[in-house]
């Protein structure tokens, strides 16, 4: 087996958070699309959730597909569907096609989950953490840097005008792993689709330590999906009046959070990895409960927000490597099926947290709907401390 050189881990890094930017483009952008497209503020977080339920069904029927196919090419075919629905996003004005082309934007974009398993496979046990840090600091990364891009381009332009470029970036770096990524041959040969999805229940029954990581980032990427669909909602608001090009600003002082990617991942080496989780649920808990202590509309009202984002950003990034780096040591055979189960989970999570984030936002204002977000990782908080007994 030949092990990644450096700078191609960097090339995959780059190429996921520019796919993996796609989910989120539309947080920030939530009033200003529902309004385009006639959605009520009540169900306006829908804008995202087809997104993210096109990510989880593309995770959980294509994603497995790496066991059984040659991996560049299933990689390739799948941003060729995120480019497809990008486009279409660029140019639409009503509320249906929006959500079939969110819907075929998160299918493909689920190809950042084949190309993690992909980067897991050309590395060794020593230093798979690493890699797999090196990864989801991309990823994290385009999530970060995806909201205040968003901000800057509606306010200069239009909200299409994101996936414009978004459209553009895609085809660049197709043509890049195209050029630059060795061949993975499949681990698994004889086994056909339909017994290949069969086989995915029999794995989450049977591996306890795939549930427990699954549910615990299920609630700490609902709660980091619902601050990002909700704060927006707050600081555009009455109480603070911003931009969105302050939004964007705002948005910038998350990606703060992504630099703690490369130390789960050492930390998960070292064999750290319950004490980095507790860490990390804890930190997400903190996100929430920092902005209960100052009025809301002032100033440091507004920092507390900005400190929270950091710790979300840092501890949703954070447990996912972490999750992540357990579940590729239980068998290089169905890699591919454990990961796609894992980020499925995950984006289930994600899906009700973007949505009842705007429902939560439009009955109670941030108040009530930061006690909402808190519940997630209390969630967690309470299976994690069942892991001793």
């Amino acid at each position: 087996m030949i092990e990644l050189p450096r700078w191609l881990v960097i090339a995959l890094a780059t190429s996921v958070g520019v796919i993996a930017a796609n989910l989120y483009y539309a947080q920030p952008l939530v009033a200003l699309i529902s309004k385009s497209i006639g959605l009520s503020p009540e169900v306006a977080g829908l804008c995202v959730t087809f997104t993210q339920i096109g990510y989880g069904l593309g995770v959980l029927c294509l994603v497995p597909l790496g066991d059984i196919l040659e991996s560049r090419k299933l990689i390739l075919t799948m941003i060729g569907i995120a480019i497809f629905g990008i486009l279409g996003l660029a140019f639409v004005t009503s509320a249906i096609p929006y959500f079939i082309c969110a819907f075929a934007t998160g299918v493909g974009s689920a190809g950042v989950q084949v190309i993690v398993p992909y980067a897991a496979h050309f590395s060794t046990e020593e230093n798979r953490g690493r890699v797999i840090g090196s990864i989801t600091s991309g990823l994290m990364m385009g999530i970060m840097l995806s909201r205040p891009v968003a901000s800057f381009l509606s306010d200069l332009f239009s909200w299409h005008a994101v996936f414009v470029l978004s459209a553009v970036l895609m085809i660049g770096i197709g043509s890049l792993l195209l050029a630059l990524m060795p061949k993975k041959d499949p681990t698994v040969r004889d086994l056909h689709y339909f017994s290949l999805l069969r086989s995915m229940l029999s794995l989450f029954i049977t591996q306890p330590l795939l549930r427990r990581r699954a549910f615990y980032q299920a609630c700490i990427f609902g709660a980091f999906c619902f601050y990002w669909t909700a704060t927006p909602l707050l600081l555009g608001g009455d109480l603070f009046h911003l931009s969105q090009t302050m939004i964007a600003i705002f948005a910038l002082v998350g990606f703060a959070g992504a630099v703690v990617a490369p130390f789960a991942g050492h930390a998960a080496d070292r064999g750290w990895v319950p004490q980095a989780t507790l860490a990390s649920i804890i930190g997400v808990a903190g996100a929430f409960l920092m902005t209960k202590f100052f009025a809301l509309g002032s100033i440091p009202s507004l920092i507390s927000l900005g400190l929270g984002a950091i710790v979300l950003d840092a501890g949703t990034s954070a447990n996912l490597i972490l999750g992540q780096r357990s579940i590729f040591a239980l068998n290089a055979e169905y890699r591919s099926r454990l990961n796609a189960l894992y980020i499925a989970t995950i984006f289930v999570g994600g899906g009700i947290g973007s949505a009842i984030g705007a429902w939560a936002y439009a009955h109670g204002g941030w108040p009530f709907a930061s006690w909402i977000g808190l519940s997630l990782p209390t969630a967690a908080l309470l299976v994690f401390l069942t892991e001793a007994l």
